[in-house]
C-alpha cells in the first residue's frame, strides 16, 4: 500500500520489516504448496521482541534450569516433541533409559507449568522451541 502523509511511514516501515522477515531466505520465484504453511514461516512474521516475550513465558526457567540441565531439558523436550511424545522413541535417540525421559518430562511439566500430554500445551512449548 502506498505512503500516502508522513504520518503513515511508521507503519509502512513496521509492514515492510514483517513481511521480510516472514519471506523465505532466498526466496524461490514460484513456491509450492509446501512453503506455504507451519509454524516456523508463521512465527517468522513475528518481531523478535514478541518472540522473545512469548518465549520466555512460556519455557518460563527452563532454560536456566541448574547447571547445565537446562540445555539438556530442552534437548529432551525437543526430542520428545519431534517423536510425537514417544517415551521409548525419545529414550532410542538420546541413548537413555525411557525412565529418564519420564524424570526429564516430569522437571518440565513442574517449570513450565505445562502438561505435555495436553495438545494445547504440546503447542505452546514447540511455537517456544521455534522462537529461539
Amino acid at each position: 500500500m502506498p505512503v500516502t502523509a508522513p504520518t503513515s511511514l511508521n507503519t509502512a516501515l513496521a509492514q515492510a520489516r514483517h513481511a521480510l522477515a516472514a519471506a523465505p531466505a532466498p526466496a524461490p520465484p514460484v513456491a509450492g504448496l509446501r512453503d506455504l504453511g507451519g509454524p516456523a514461516l508463521l512465527l517468522a512474521g513475528v518481531p523478535a521482541d514478541v518472540r522473545d516475550v512469548y518465549r520466555t513465558t512460556v519455557l518460563g526457567p527452563l532454560p536456566g534450569a541448574g547447571r547445565g540441565s537446562g540445555a539438556m531439558l530442552l534437548e529432551t523436550l525437543e526430542v520428545f516433541l519431534a517423536h510425537d511424545c514417544s517415551w521409548t522413541r525419545t529414550a532410542e535417540a538420546l541413548h537413555i533409559h525411557v525412565n529418564t525421559v519420564h524424570y526429564r518430562v516430569e522437571r518440565i511439566e513442574v517449570l513450565t507449568g505445562r502438561d505435555l500430554s495436553r495438545p494445547d500445551d504440546r503447542v505452546d512449548l514447540r511455537a517456544a522451541l521455534l522462537c529461539r
